[in-house]
C-alpha cells in the first residue's frame, strides 16, 4: 500500500515538542510515500500580543515567528533528505478572520502544501477551551451552525489546498462531555462547501486523530468522505495530525480503507502547490 501522512506537527507548533529530525526519521522508517510537516499558523493571532486590543479569546500569539522558523527548518531538511518525499506544509487556521495574512501565507514560495483549518470561530475561544457542559442543546447547535457557516466561507477562499479535519468541532464536546449532536441537519451546507472545493480543484483530508484520541472515528467520518466524492471531489489527503514522533502514521491504513470504500482509487499530496496522485494499492 502507498501510505502518506500529510498532517503532522513538530517542535515549531506551540502544542508539540516533537523533534523535527526524529519525526523525519520515523516517517522514513515506516516507509511513507509522502510526509508533510504542517506546523500550526493561526491567521487570527499572527502578530505579537501587543498588536491586539481584543485578546480574551487568543491563547497564543506571534504565529508569524513559528511559521517562519518551521518553513526555514523544513526547507533546510529538504536539502538534507533529498531522496525522501518531504513536503513543506502549514496548517493555516482561521483564514477567514485575517484575509491579508492568509494571502501572505498563500503566496509564500517555500510552501508545497497548505491545510485550511478552523480551530475557533469569530469571537470564540478555540473549541478545545469551550465549556460545553454548561451549554444548552440550543447553544450547542447554534455553535455548530456558525462553525459550518464559517467553513463554507473558508471554502470560498482560494488560498489553501485541502480542508483540514472537518468535524473537528465535535472532538472535545464528545470526548470530554459525552455530547454527541446530530450534524446531519447541516448536511446541505456541508455539501455546498464540498461542491465549492471540488469546483476549485481543492480537496479534503481524512484526519485519523479521532481514532486514537477517543472520538472513535476519523474527521470527517466515511459518510462525509462519500459526500465529498458525490459532490465531484477528486483530491483526498490523509493525515495523522501527529503531535508526537510516536503518532506519525497512526491509523493511516484505516483512512486509506475509508477512501477505498467510497470509491477513491488515488491519494493526493502536493509539491510546490501542485497535486500529485498515487495509487492507493
Amino acid at each position: 500500500m502507498n501510505l502518506i501522512d500529510c498532517h503532522t506537527h513538530t517542535q515549531f507548533s506551540m502544542d508539540s515538542e516533537a523533534d523535527i529530525d526524529l519525526c523525519i526519521k520515523k516517517a522514513m522508517d515506516i516507509g511513507l510515500s509522502a510526509y508533510a510537516i504542517t506546523d500550526h499558523c493561526e491567521c487570527s493571532s499572527w502578530y505579537p500580543e501587543e498588536h491586539y486590543s481584543e485578546k480574551d479569546n487568543i491563547d497564543y500569539f506571534n504565529y508569524q515567528k513559528d511559521f517562519n522558523n518551521s518553513l526555514d527548518a523544513i526547507t533546510e531538511r529538504k536539502e538534507i533528505y533529498k531522496n525522501f518525499n518531504l513536503i513543506c506544509g502549514v496548517e493555516m487556521g482561521q483564514a477567514t478572520q485575517d484575509r491579508e495574512i492568509a494571502e501572505k501565507i498563500n503566496f509564500d514560495k517555500r510552501l508545497d502544501f497548505i491545510i485550511g483549518s478552523m480551530h475557533q470561530l469569530r469571537n470564540e475561544k478555540d473549541f478545545y477551551y469551550i465549556d460545553y457542559e454548561n451549554m444548552s442543546t440550543e447553544s450547542i447547535y447554534n455553535l455548530l451552525e456558525r462553525y459550518f457557516t464559517e467553513i463554507y466561507e473558508l471554502c470560498k477562499m482560494n488560498c489553501f489546498d485541502v480542508l483540514g479535519h472537518l468535524t473537528y468541532c465535535l472532538r472535545y464536546m464528545k470526548c470530554r462531555n459525552n455530547i454527541n449532536p446530530d450534524i446531519s441537519r447541516f448536511d446541505d451546507i456541508i455539501a455546498e462547501s464540498f461542491r465549492l472545493l471540488a469546483y476549485n480543484g481543492k480537496g479534503i483530508e481524512i484526519n485519523t486523530s479521532g481514532i486514537r484520541q477517543g472520538f472513535g472515528d476519523s474527521f470527517p467520518s466515511e459518510k462525509y468522505v462519500r459526500l465529498f466524492k458525490d459532490m465531484g471531489g477528486e483530491i483526498i489527503s490523509i493525515g495523522s495530525d501527529a503531535h508526537t514522533v510516536e503518532d506519525i502514521g497512526k491509523d493511516i491504513s484505516s483512512a486509506l480503507e475509508t477512501a477505498k470504500a467510497v470509491g477513491f482509487t488515488h491519494l493526493c499530496y502536493f509539491i510546490k502547490r501542485k497535486p500529485y496522485f498515487i495509487n492507493i494499492d
